[in-house]
């Protein structure tokens, strides 16, 4: 599948269009901005996207609901409308706000008293497992207001299990696209038998915690008025049947983990290479944090530079290599009438390092997003319309608070790292680990 993902890279720098056929799989696949506008203009009122079929069928095998993330048609229509107002709309951002932070600083802390076991003001490390820790500690805190200790130095065993699940889910999810599911569920496979078993501690951990929360609403225990996390919202305010939430709740977890986690890792590896860029980011933090006199939320509204740093990354490492569509009309794309129904996906791989896309492509410049040239459909990281990203809103402020902080802290370098290659693991990695050093910042 790399080779064949490589070919296509290749097709795309010259063509902007191609087409392709991978197992049962076929697509269009684009990279050019203005393509990508005229494919969303015609993904109509229920747009659908290829679907993770281990996942459907895990729900199929163990009479699940789908959730927002694999539901279609008016049934996703209705969940995503609910679900909109509670993480998603602007105005809800600011609820988010202390949850996350609350995590960021145990994670700085963690990182600190790391350093001073060591005996040094420095400390180098792989950080992939513990941003990952990270990223779970904070979307959990976020929808199910509560916390799991992953900081922590002792972790609970139901803790270790619950991230070990995650971890298998993920990575059986990937051989099981390129052979059908219900095959290895026939056969009994092993691979299909981890799937399972994954997705049953992590669907078992949903269901603890939403009948926590119900018997504690029952009794009187939580303030309607007092934000208690996105499920207990959603709780009282009894806008979905309970199987649907727990799902939706679910997906929203299990697609806030692994996305965040290696973000901040591809961050934190080109702000290692880019020691100026990490002074500019310092400075601009302060800078913010004088003009709204630390308040955390008004920050985030004057750190343009931070945001633009993350816009880079996805550019360079986008979580997902391309988004899809099945278009509900004909459309021309590159002078080639594509017919309704067909899939259309975009490279978004592809398009972040085209050359006539994007002015050296190849360079890590996080300042390109802040000209006032036009970025028209450039920046699409999360996706776009109504079947973007449901847990971006989350995952933006948990990025941008953990850029805040870290950067106030440390120093992230690193002894001569090279330009590292990539694989694609269901989403894209590093080929191999990487280590930084962080030092502290008097």
């Amino acid at each position: 599948t790399h080779v064949a993902n490589y070919v296509i890279l290749i097709i795309l720098c010259f063509l902007f269009i191609c087409r392709e056929q991978i197992g049962h799989y076929g697509s269009v696949n684009i990279i050019k901005p203005e393509d990508a506008a005229t494919l969303f203009k015609a993904e109509g009122m229920f747009p659908r996207r290829l679907s993770v079929l281990p996942w459907l069928d895990y729900r199929e095998h163990r009479k699940q609901k789908c959730g927002v993330l694999l539901q279609n048609g008016e049934e996703w229509r209705k969940t995503r409308m609910v679900l909109n107002k509670e993480v998603i709309a602007p105005n809800i951002i600011h609820k988010f706000v202390p949850f996350i932070n609350d995590v960021v600083l145990d994670f700085v802390s963690m990182l600190h008293k790391r350093i001073k076991e060591n005996s040094k003001d420095e400390w180098t490390f792989e950080p992939m497992n513990d941003l990952f820790k990270f990223s779970l500690e904070s979307i959990c805190h976020v929808l199910y207001g509560e916390r799991l200790g992953l900081l922590e130095d002792s972790q609970k065993t139901a803790c270790q299990q619950y991230i070990d699940s995650i971890t298998l889910m993920f990575r059986t999810t990937t051989p099981m696209l390129y052979i059908p599911p219900r095959l290895l569920k026939l056969i009994n496979s092993k691979i299909w038998v981890d799937h399972v078993d994954a997705w049953d501690v992590i669907f078992a951990h949903a269901n603890i915690c939403i009948e926590k929360i119900r018997q504690q609403y029952n009794l009187g225990l939580i303030n309607e008025k007092e934000y208690s996390g996105v499920l207990a919202n959603l709780l009282i305010k009894e806008k979905l049947p309970i199987d649907n939430l727990k799902s939706s709740i679910v997906e929203l977890m299990a697609g806030g983990v692994d996305t965040t986690s290696i973000t901040l890792l591809w961050t934190m590896y080109e702000l290692a290479r880019n020691p100026n860029l990490q002074e500019k980011l310092r400075n601009e933090i302060l800078a913010a944090e004088q003009e709204t006199h630390g308040d955390l939320f008004k920050t985030l509204q004057f750190v343009p530079l931070v945001k633009a740093t993350l816009k880079e990354t996805l550019r360079l490492y986008p979580v997902a290599v391309s988004l899809q569509r099945y278009i509900t009309e004909d459309i021309v794309l590159q002078n080639y009438v594509i017919p309704t129904g067909t899939l259309v996906q975009v490279g978004l791989y592809a398009m972040g390092r085209n050359a006539e896309i994007f002015t050296n492509p190849e360079q890590y410049i996080p300042e390109r997003w802040l000209k006032t040239e036009t970025n028209y459909f450039k920046n699409l990281g999360f996706g776009f319309g109504s079947r973007q990203c449901i847990g971006r809103r989350i995952a933006e402020t948990e990025m941008q608070l953990f850029l805040i902080q870290m950067l106030k802290n440390f120093n992230i370098e690193t002894s001569g790292l090279p330009k590292l290659n990539t694989n694609f693991d269901l989403i894209l990695v590093p080929e191999i680990p990487i280590n930084l050093t962080l030092k502290i910042i008097n």
